[in-house]
């Protein structure tokens, strides 16, 4: 019997002493847990089920013995009544239901009626037989997959609740990035080795140890000679999988690097795309991309080794057990022992040499499952560090003291020493001592870097000094409860974060339980209210991601209602008013001093409106307080604060005209345009919207209709996929079709063992001993034969698609990553083509674009031509038994069928869940400080779990059917068996076929059959390939919307009449322009502006008023709906070529993105075009006043920069962006608030650097601080998108307009 391949051996592992012998080998060096600690969330019932699930499947186990030993014995009574000669053989279990009577000499009809007898018995056993693997098939497959999901259902929520009690110090010092995508990964990996891969794991061992054991009892000398097989086995598999382990982690960890700079680069597009990094990137992604592949090639290598001997082993062993065997049958029947006493006969051989063959056979399928459970044990090992690990600063913990009095709010820094865990080498602050009375405000000054921001996260405790202590009403903080003590403090940062939901929801979590009332009056104090109301959903417009629909001053205003809406005892103020335009920032300073009365506050800011009313200014200097007083005292001691304050003076000339000009009436319709700039402001797309990532609708219902809608629109016409990908992978054609050519042999040679397994059963049939051996031995040859060919089709295939399979994809992930970023900026404005879901596109999509030609289409490949061949023979030999055995075949496939079309459905809705609760896992790690902050710990462990649930559910829904379909198409193999040979006896009884001739017909069908339906278990891997395929073709094939014009000059000397045009500069020409994300909102209206050669022109406005959209149109990161931009008289749009255009541009933004490379690499980043000399790199770092601190740091310009650049405070960014762009070197220099991040000194410094770099080049400024743009050759003041006044400063002045008025609030501020 052609003893088929059981259990889809999909993967996993138990703890069996075998599987741990081979475990220990292949454990590439990575902790892990003991198997059994998987289960450390069961509970007593269900240990209990999992003590069902175990005799469920033991009982599976026995399916397969008594199969071998029943059909042994059928066997064995047709060559005994067929030969006629003698006694027949005894059986055992044949006489349970009246078959398998031994006759002596018996005439030939008493022989056939005794066979008809026999097929009948045969038949109900094997029925019963079926039946028994249904049950329990259906039955561990069910209670596995409903623990697993249980206990790992528990372990996201511990898991995530673990990570969110975690220390601040504790995130810092995390790496991994992805910290989500893992742990879903992760998850998903434990869920496996505990699902119902353990079930089949058991039963395969259960089953080796059963087969084993009966073939010694049946007969000792025939086992005893096959037996090495099973040892060798063991050791390949043990050889391989030690290998294949080690190849994996390092091809993962190739991976893992080249997706993060994938995040990177999608994740600073507008950087990539402005100093034209495109192709250096993509070389840098293909340099990581190539380990990948090496580890591919040699995996494959591997895995067609370990498949070669598997399969060449068992036809060769088979072939000498049998010719052995016959030898034993025949001393047997020479000699006098009497019929009951002989050790062999033919049904005896059959049981030995198919146990220890079927023994072989499942043990080597084991090792995918104990893989699986390696990967379940190592990513379990990683999710209990986090899990085990004690927090030191918990945020949930209870412990600590309560004033149920209330804090009044003193705060004292005794001798403070202070380094973040993080970064170990630098003390930050060094014995600070600052006290702040109560209900005071204390302003904390200094140069960037210099320690300010620390003392904040000192007092919200997310950090504990090293030395020293903090103080709070004379109680060391330490000792406070710590939910209760972050209750009385409310801080806004200088980037403030919103989470996804509604405006009113975001406010809220200051406060969950405040009525819209309170609410509104919040946003009043923060002078929110007006703009919020505005918008078309007023309190319930959602906000995406990061806040990022709205601009800078917008969400600030946001972060200072959700901090009063607290009303707290002490208010921290981190640069809170940093990001404001001048307008906002003197409302929201009103509300903030407002704000500030009766409590305790501390000020960190570089603008001196913010601070010059404080009660006490303290200046720090290298992490020690050095001057404290009044703003008055500090002036006059003329000292660090005097220094800085001087730096900031304004020319006083601009004064003088202020005082001439009278104070206008306030009622001027100035107030008007202030309302409706706040209309507009939130049309405008903030500046920094790198990304904006999913805002998922509350009605999550809908998204996922919506995304079965779009899958159904685009209907996929799977053939031209495919081939499309054939016609991709044109170099490896070679490969492929001797691949294929294999795939095909391979698959014939199984009916070609199934004719000459029947013939070895044929020959113990003949006359004479001679005839019985010669037969014999040239079949047994003709199998060693058909072995060797076997083992060598097996390894050529396998190694030549995947090595087709490698190439292919790799090739493909760098295509689809450079088509990536070809992509114009409205493209990444899309909800679908964020980050996350990009890159999380190409890593998936890749990795499974491989099955279309790899692994599952060789495999269904030779399932057709098997079955191909099986049926032509079959046919051949007789149409009726064959039609009998094509009956179960129908069922047998579409219970296949439905289980892919099932799962597929299921697997779709089950992406967008986990991909849910990834998203609040990602959301929640990434801004932990802010959580931390409102304390909303608890709130998001409960949204959490909601989603976990709604997760478990589905999964849940997706499995019911799993056990049926799973037992099912096993079963009504082991049924067709069951029909066919009882039929075949009943027609050989009849002498209408010879019973050679069944077997033929039974093996050759039925294995056909099986395969076919086995690898139809593959065609969702096949489908699954071919769609992520077409998603990245769609990548691939989208022309960018804005491109390099396709003609340039056809009369060739064009260019040289245009450049001795008398007008050179930049021109706007009635531009009139939405962002594409929102049509709707017009952000320049018929804008018209000419910047001559070598001015400086600054843009000012409110902000949201579309200064910013100027620059980007210009970079053309978007083009114009109507109107053109001309650069010394050429049009950028048609006569330009884009490299050529951001080859002139140099650009400097508010937030800039740096890179994870060296500081030298960041700033030799300006120019890509060729490999800029260290020499350049230090002068553009001393233009950019950036040299001195990074001399200070251990590895001076070879410091690596963290993701982001998150190892340097705002204001060294900012100056390595400005270095940056001087080496570069531009034409026409764009500065986008490029010192609105920077202190008074710094921003001293980086302005007279940006003064001589502006000298001689065309300057486009973006300014919310007038004082930087007052020696501009014009200043534009824009409205709404509008320029609506414009001059130098004086005349601007003289014109008492808006800007005037901008100005004289900023100057009396000061």
């Amino acid at each position: 019997m052609a003893e088929p391949n059981t259990q889809n051996g999909d993967a996993d592992a138990a703890s069996q002493a075998e599987a741990k012998q081979i475990k220990q080998t292949k454990q590439p060096q990575m902790e892990t847990v003991n198997y059994h600690q998987l289960f450390r969330y069961a509970r007593g019932i269900d240990y209990l089920l999992l003590l069902c699930a175990l005799i469920a499947a033991l009982l599976h186990a026995l399916v397969f013995p008594i199969a071998i030993i029943v059909y042994s014995e059928l066997v064995a009574m047709f060559i005994d009544r067929s030969l006629g000669v003698g006694t027949s053989s005894g059986t055992k279990a044949l006489p349970v239901f009246g078959g398998g009577k031994q006759l002596t000499n018996a005439s030939y009809e008493e022989n056939m009626q005794e066979l008809r007898k026999d097929s009948v018995a045969f038949g109900i056993i094997m029925t019963l037989d079926s039946l028994l693997m249904l049950f329990s098939g259906m039955t561990f497959v069910n209670i596995f997959n409903h623990l697993a999901l249980k206990l790992t259902v528990n372990m996201r929520r511990e898991f995530f609740k673990a990570t969110v009690r975690q220390e601040i110090g504790w995130h810092d010092m995390a790496k991994d990035q992805n910290f989500a995508v893992r742990i879903t990964d992760n998850m998903e990996k434990i869920r496996t080795g505990m699902a119902e891969n353990l079930g089949h794991f058991v039963t395969i061992i259960c089953d080796v140890a059963i087969s084993v054991i009966i073939s010694f009892v049946y007969g000792w000398k025939l086992a005893l000679a096959m037996f090495f097989y099973i040892p060798l086995t063991m050791v390949v598999n043990a050889v391989v999988a030690h290998y294949q382990s080690k190849l994996t982690a390092r091809e993962q960890s190739s991976y893992v690097r080249a997706s993060s700079v994938v995040e990177e680069v999608i994740g600073a597009i507008r950087t990539v795309v402005a100093f034209g990094g495109e192709q250096s990137e993509s070389t840098r992604y293909d340099t990581l991309l190539k380990p990948a592949v090496k580890a591919g090639k040699w995996k494959g290598a591997f895995s067609g080794l370990s498949d070669t001997v598997m399969k060449a082993m068992m036809f060769i062993v088979g072939a000498g057990a049998f010719w052995y065997g016959a030898n034993l049958i025949l001393h047997d029947r020479a000699s006098d022992i009497r019929i009951e006493d002989r050790k062999y006969t033919p049904a005896i051989v059959m049981i030995v040499i198919s146990g220890i063959i079927v023994g072989a056979n499942q043990l080597s399928r084991t090792s995918p499952f104990l893989e699986t459970f390696a990967m379940a044990r190592g990513s379990a090992s990683a999710i209990y560090d986090v899990i085990d690990r004690v927090s030191v600063i918990d945020p949930l913990s209870k412990a600590g003291k309560i004033l149920n009095y209330g804090l009044k709010g003193n705060i004292e820094f005794r001798d403070v020493f202070f380094q973040y865990p993080a970064r170990k080498d630098i003390i930050v602050l060094r014995g600070l001592n600052v006290t702040v009375k109560e209900g005071q405000t204390v302003a904390l000054v200094g140069s960037s870097g210099c320690g300010k921001s620390t003392c904040v996260q000192l007092l919200q405790r997310f950090y504990d000094p090293v030395f020293g202590q903090v103080l709070l009403d004379g109680e060391d903080v330490r000792k406070y409860n710590l939910n209760w003590l972050r209750s009385n403090i409310a801080v806004v940062g200088q980037e403030p974060v919103l989470f996804q939901g509604t405006i009113a929801e975001n406010i809220r979590h200051g406060k969950p339980l405040a009525t819209q009332k309170e609410v509104e009056d919040a946003a009043k104090a923060a002078n929110a209210h007006e703009f919020i109301i505005a918008l078309d959903n007023g309190y319930d417009t959602h906000i995406s991601e990061k806040g990022v629909q709205l601009s800078g001053g917008q969400r600030q205003r946001i972060a200072i209602a959700r901090a009063l809406i607290q009303s707290p005892k002490i208010l921290l103020l981190d640069e809170a008013t940093s990001a404001l335009d001048y307008h906002s920032e003197k409302l929201v300073q009103a509300a903030l001093d407002k704000a500030c009365k009766g409590r305790t506050t501390l000020v960190v800011s570089h603008r001196l409106s913010a601070i010059r009313h404080a009660d006490q200014i303290v200046y720090i200097e290298n992490g020690k307080a050095v001057e404290q007083g009044t703003h008055e005292d500090l002036m006059k001691l003329q000292g660090f604060y005097h220094k800085m304050v001087a730096a900031h003076e304004y020319d006083d000339k601009a004064d003088e005209l202020l005082n001439d000009c009278e104070e206008l009436p306030k009622e001027r319709k100035q107030s008007k345009d202030v309302e409706q700039l706040h209309r507009n402001s939130l049309k405008s797309l903030d500046k920094n919207s790198e990304f904006q990532m999913k805002g998922l609708n509350p009605l999550k219902k809908q998204t996922v209709e919506e995304l079965e809608k779009a899958t159904n629109a685009k209907k996929i016409s799977y053939p031209r996929t495919f081939f499309r990908v054939l016609a991709t992978a044109r170099p490896e054609w070679g490969f492929l079709i001797i691949g294929t050519i294999c795939a095909g042999l391979y698959g014939c040679a199984m009916p070609a063992f199934s004719i000459v397994l029947a013939e070895l059963y044929a020959s113990l049939a003949e006359p004479t001993d001679e005839a019985v051996l010669e037969h014999s031995s040239s079949m047994s040859i003709i199998t060693v034969v058909i072995g060797i060919c076997v083992g060598i089709f097996c390894f050529v295939q396998t190694f030549f698609y995947n090595l087709a399979g490698v190439w292919l994809t790799s090739r493909m992930r760098s295509k689809t990553f450079s088509s990536i970023m070809k992509q114009e900026m409205g493209w990444f404005d899309e909800k679908e083509n964020s980050v996350g879901a990009l890159s999380a596109r190409l890593s998936g999509d890749a990795a499974s674009v491989q099955g279309a030609i790899g692994f599952p289409l060789s495999n269904i490949i030779q399932a057709l031509t098997n079955f191909v061949c099986s049926f032509s023979i079959a046919f051949s030999y007789s149409w009726e038994l064959a039609l009998v055995c094509l009956s179960t075949a129908p069922f047998m496939v579409g219970s296949i069928i439905f289980e892919a079309r099932f799962s597929e459905k299921s697997a779709l809705k089950e992406k967008n869940v986990l991909e849910e609760t990834s998203r609040i896992a990602t959301e929640t790690i990434a801004q932990i400080r802010t959580v931390a902050a409102l304390r909303r710990e608890e709130e998001l462990i409960k949204v959490y779990d909601a989603e976990v649930e709604r997760y478990r559910l589905q999964i849940k829904s997706r499995l019911k059917w799993r056990g049926l379909v799973n037992a099912m198409g096993m079963t009504l193999m082991f049924f067709g068996y069951a029909v066919t040979l009882t039929y075949g006896g009943f027609m050989c009884a009849e002498g209408r076929i010879k019973f050679e001739v069944i077997m033929k017909i039974a093996n050759t069908m039925l294995y056909g059959l099986f395969i076919l339906a086995q690898s139809l278990a593959f065609t969702p891997a096949f489908n699954a390939a071919l769609l992520s395929a077409t998603r990245m073709f769609e990548i691939i094939d989208r022309p960018p919307l804005i491109q390099s014009p396709s003609v340039i000059d056809q009369n060739g000397n064009g260019k040289i009449c245009k450049t001795n045009v008398v007008e050179q500069g930049v021109s706007y020409r009635g531009i009139n322009f939405a962002y594409p994300s929102r049509p709707d909102n017009s952000v320049l209206q018929d804008f018209n502006l000419d910047v001559l050669q070598g001015q400086t022109v600054a843009l000012v406005g409110a902000s949201g008023s579309g200064k910013s959209t100027c620059v980007q149109l210009l970079m053309r990161y978007y083009d114009p709906d109507e109107g053109k931009i001309l650069i010394d008289q050429e049009c950028i749009h048609q006569d330009m070529k884009l490299k050529t255009l951001r080859r002139r541009l140099g650009i400097v933004s508010q937030e800039p993105s740096l890179f994870e490379k060296t500081i030298a690499e960041n700033i030799s980043y300006g120019d890509t075009s060729r490999s800029v000399p260290m020499q350049q790199i230090i002068d553009a770092a001393k233009m950019a006043n950036a040299h001195d601190f990074i001399m200070t740091l251990p590895a001076q310009y070879e410091t690596m920069l963290g993701s982001k650049g998150t190892q340097l405070s705002g204001g060294q960014k900012q100056r390595i962006a400005i270095a940056r762009a001087m080496v570069r070197n531009p034409k026409i220099l764009l500065l986008d608030e490029a010192t609105s991040a920077l202190d008074m000194q710094s921003e001293r410094v980086v302005q007279q650097a940006l003064d001589s770099a502006c000298s001689g080049r065309t300057c486009i400024v973006i300014a919310h601080r007038l004082s930087t743009v007052q020696n501009a050759n014009i200043i534009c003041v824009i409205q709404a998108g509008r320029i609506i006044e414009q001059g130098t400063h004086a005349q601007l002045l003289a014109k008492n307009g808006i800007y005037a008025k901008l100005y004289r609030s900023q100057s009396k501020s000061k």
